[in-house]
C-alpha cells in the first residue's frame, strides 16, 4: 500500500490514516489512487468489518489538492470509481467512522460527510469555503450536510464557507461524539467496538436499509452535481480562485461565465 494512505489492522478494525500532513493531507491523485485501493482492501476482506478513517498529524484533511487542480488533475481526483478520493461515492458494505482529528475543510469535510458515523476533536472544525476560490463542494457537501444538520444552517455554512466547530456539529446530530485531541482515535475504536458486539450480516442489512431511504433523491442529486459542476469547473473564477490562493493573493472575479 502506497504510504499516502497508511493501513493498519486492529483486530477487525481497519484503520485509513490520510498521511499528506506537510500538505495538510490535501488529497492528489496519488492518495485518490491509494485511499480507492485500501477501501476495496477493506471491503474485501472477511477479516475486516468496520474501518476508520483519520489524517496524519492535527488535520483531517484540506480538501482537494489546488496544486493538482492547477495542472490539470481535478477531474482524476474527482472522477473514477468512488468519485473524489475514490470515496465519497463508493459501494461499501461495511460501516466506516470518520474520527476527525483536526480541521476537516473543503473536500476533507465531504469525505467525514460521507462516512456513516463521525467522532471529532473538540478542537476540530468543518467547512465548505470552495465559494471563496470560485468552485463548489462538488463531492456532495451541500446535499449530506442538509441532512445532518438544519437546512437553514447548512445553507449559510454553504453560502458563506463560514466554519462549524465540532462542539455545534455535536448539538446538531453530525458528530456522534467528542473527544479530546489526543484521544479521538481510541474514542473511534471504542465506538467500533461496540459496532462490533453485533451480528455482521445484521449491520451490513441496516446500512443497506438506511442508505437505500435516500438512494434514489442521492442519485438525481449526483446528476445535478455533475451538470453544475462541469459548468463552473470551465469558469474563468475556477482558474482565478486556485491560483490566487496558491500564489497568496486575494482573488479577482468579475471575468466568470465559460472559460474562453
Amino acid at each position: 500500500m502506497n504510504d499516502t494512505v497508511l493501513y493498519e489492522m486492529r483486530g477487525a478494525i481497519a484503520i485509513l490514516t490520510l498521511n499528506r500532513p506537510e500538505q495538510r493531507n490535501a488529497v492528489n491523485i496519488e492518495l485518490t489512487q491509494t485511499l480507492r485501493r485500501a477501501l476495496a482492501r477493506f471491503e474485501a476482506d472477511p477479516e475486516a468489518r468496520i474501518a476508520i478513517l483519520t489524517g496524519a498529524g492535527n488535520v483531517f484533511s484540506a480538501g482537494m489538492d489546488l496544486r493538482a487542480f492547477l495542472e490539470g488533475d481535478g477531474e482524476s481526483i474527482l472522477g473514477g470509481d468512488g468519485h473524489f478520493a475514490g470515496f465519497v461515492r463508493a459501494s461499501r458494505t461495511k460501516p466506516v467512522i470518520a474520527a476527525v482529528n483536526g480541521p476537516a475543510l473543503a473536500g476533507g469535510c465531504e469525505l467525514a460527510l460521507a462516512c456513516d458515523l463521525i467522532v471529532a476533536s473538540e478542537t476540530a472544525f468543518f467547512g465548505l469555503p470552495e465559494p471563496a476560490i470560485g468552485i463548489f463542494a462538488g463531492a456532495g457537501g451541500p446535499f449530506r450536510l442538509a441532512r445532518k444538520i438544519p437546512p437553514g444552517k447548512a445553507m449559510e455554512l454553504c453560502l458563506t464557507g463560514d466554519r462549524l466547530s465540532a462542539q455545534e456539529a455535536h448539538g446538531y446530530g453530525m458528530v456522534n461524539c467528542l473527544a479530546a485531541p489526543d484521544a479521538v482515535l481510541d474514542a473511534a475504536v471504542a465506538l467500533a467496538d461496540r459496532i462490533l458486539r453485533n451480528a455482521p450480516l445484521s449491520i451490513a442489512a441496516t446500512l443497506e436499509l438506511m442508505r437505500a431511504a435516500n438512494d434514489l433523491a442521492e442519485r438525481e442529486l449526483w446528476a445535478l452535481n455533475q451538470r453544475l459542476w462541469a459548468d463552473v469547473v470551465a469558469s474563468d473564477d475556477a482558474r482565478e480562485g486556485p491560483s490566487a490562493f496558491v500564489q497568496k493573493r486575494p482573488p479577482e472575479w468579475g471575468r466568470g461565465g465559460s472559460g474562453s
